[in-house]
């Protein structure tokens, strides 16, 4: 096993042998190897060739009695506390305790990890569906020069994204980007989720209304007459369409928040732009480092009696 030699040492460990080894006085070997005399009576004073370990030999705390330290210990190994909850149990018996004494603390004991048999919250997952379950949202791209709601659906499973902009968030405008994410997709859509906004389902207040129980939300109607379910969040629960949330702040942050437009055009020629490259051009770790291009591709060669066009068609060809 390699030796690991102190930054500021001016001799290796073969010199340190050598200098055990030979006969010389201190004051010619210091002279012979160009370093100080008391190194040379350091190294010949010794049996091994390895720096020994700096600093106090007794390592205790300054802000913990021994007891106190002991007490800790035994929490976290018996009650496999938290470090903060440890924090609090020792604020009143030592208040000039720091929480990066007490990791140190935890540390010199080995234990400044819990033990991995400890049940940890884990990070929720989405259930497994095929292809088609499609999240929509709106987001508000706003510029110098006005603004413009932006509609973006995104897939669950291919993560590919199609995007539109609009005047307004209204009810038709929503039943229109419906129809364009139906065309846009190669393949059919059986479930989309959105929130409750008003551009895709019609106001709690309204809900069990005779005009609603009669006509219904012109968003609902696309999509039964699609054949497609649609799913809506709970109130104030914004990170149950995360996904495409998150995807309004990928494209936010890829145009407006690092450019400046002199027009709405030229907002959305950057945007379209960006999510063409995305769709064609992005690996993504989700996706195991595959572009949504290729996942859809993958899908059609698995189960190709759910697509309405071959993926290639995508592509921009001679005639786009």
């Amino acid at each position: 096993m390699a030796i690991r030699i102190h930054g500021s040492a001016r001799t290796t460990p073969r010199i340190r042998a050598e200098l055990q080894i030979a006969t010389g006085s201190n004051r010619a070997l210091a002279k012979r190897y160009g370093i100080n005399v008391k190194t040379v009576a350091k190294w010949r004073s010794r049996s091994s060739v390895q720096d020994q370990p700096m600093g106090p030999r007794d390592r205790g705390s300054r802000n913990l009695h021994p007891d106190q330290e002991r007490q800790v210990v035994e929490l976290r190994r018996r009650g496999r506390l938290p470090l903060d909850d440890l924090m609090g149990h020792l604020l009143e018996q030592a208040p000039t305790l720091s929480r990066s004494a007490l990791y140190r603390c935890l540390q010199r004991h080995g234990i400044s990890r819990l033990p991995t048999t400890q049940n940890r919250p884990t990070r929720g997952k989405f259930e497994d569906t095929p292809i088609g379950f499609v999240h929509i949202d709106s987001a508000e791209m706003k510029i110098a020069g006005g603004k413009q709601h932006m509609f973006v659906a995104v897939d669950r499973v291919a993560k590919f994204t199609h995007v539109a902009f609009f005047d307004r968030a209204t009810k038709a405008n929503g039943a229109q980007f419906m129809r364009q994410v139906i065309n846009a997709f190669p393949y059919r859509i059986h479930t989309v989720l959105t929130d409750n906004g008003v551009a895709f389902t019609e106001q709690e207040r309204y809900r069990g209304g005779v005009t609603h129980a009669g006509i219904g939300h012109i968003f609902e109607r696309v999509c039964f007459a699609n054949g497609i379910k649609q799913k809506r969040t709970k109130p104030y629960h914004a990170w149950t369409n995360g996904m495409v949330e998150r995807m309004n702040r990928t494209i936010k942050d890829a145009t407006i928040k690092a450019y400046e437009y002199s027009s709405m055009e030229q907002l959305r020629t950057h945007v379209l732009a960006f999510v063409q490259s995305y769709n064609f051009g992005k690996h993504l770790k989700a996706l195991r480092w595959k572009t949504p291009f290729r996942a859809i591709c993958d899908a059609w060669s698995k189960d190709p009696n759910r697509f309405k066009l071959h993926p290639h068609h995508l592509t921009a060809g001679l005639n786009t």
